[in-house]
């Protein structure tokens, strides 16, 4: 059997169907987009902030969503994951209409603060509730090793701390985002708001993703270790 053959096995599950949990996994990863999703998210931004000081709002709002729109292109032919490209795109098309609706150049950034605030909310609210959403999505993809009471993970008060702790950066990180963009909206500070937006954007976010992830590992190798001495003992 080809190394093909056994990546696709490998992905599949026992009864040959696509397995749910890889599948999810790979679309956040390609979500993500490293460093490339980074340039995807700053290049309309600041190509949008530069030619609205060179030239007017107009131009601006067609030269956000040309640039938007090459992305896509390039990563087509390139045959790479346009996910990210796509997602871009569309951001870029509603904050660009919403700009040319208005008439300010401020208002381009509307539409990200509003996602800011939005994303927070349910992150926030599953912290209350005690089923913090990065506890919620970890399990699925990655289940934590059973105890011998079969105890659910969000009884498990080192896993539901750890999680909690991690969903709270990721609330804090989107609750900033917004606020500190509304600041700057209030102030009309165009070219602030673009770099708030880069800034506070995939590089913080990789920052506090790479913070929870940490966390998370930390309590899970504890329990691990647990585990192992007590089934040895």
């Amino acid at each position: 059997m080809s190394s093909s053959d056994d990546s696709a096995d490998s992905k599949a599950s026992p009864t040959g169907r696509p397995d749910l949990r890889e599948t999810v996994r790979q679309q956040m990863l390609s979500s993500i987009g490293g460093w490339t999703g980074a340039l995807i998210t700053a290049i309309p931004t600041a190509v949008f902030v530069v030619v609205d000081v060179l030239a007017s709002l107009r131009p601006a709002v067609f030269a956000a969503v040309g640039s938007a729109l090459a992305l896509t292109v390039y990563r087509l032919v390139r045959r790479q994951s346009i996910q990210q490209a796509i997602s871009g795109l569309f951001g870029v098309l509603v904050a660009a209409l919403i700009a040319a609706r208005t008439g300010h150049a401020r208002d381009y950034f509307l539409f990200g603060i509003w996602t800011s605030f939005l994303y927070a909310v349910p992150f926030a609210v599953s912290v209350v509730v005690r089923r913090p959403l990065v506890g919620l999505l970890w399990e699925f993809l990655d289940p934590s090793p059973p105890d011998p009471d079969a105890t659910p993970w969000y009884r498990r008060r080192p896993l539901l701390i750890a999680y909690t702790w991690a969903t709270l950066m990721l609330t804090l990180l989107f609750a900033a985002r917004g606020a500190v963009q509304a600041v700057l909206y209030d102030r009309n500070a165009t070219g602030w708001l673009a770099f708030a937006r880069i800034a506070m954007g995939y590089p913080l976010f990789v920052i506090t993703l790479g913070a929870a992830f940490l966390v998370v590992r930390r309590a899970r190798g504890t329990l691990r270790n647990s585990a192992g001495e007590d089934g040895a003992a």
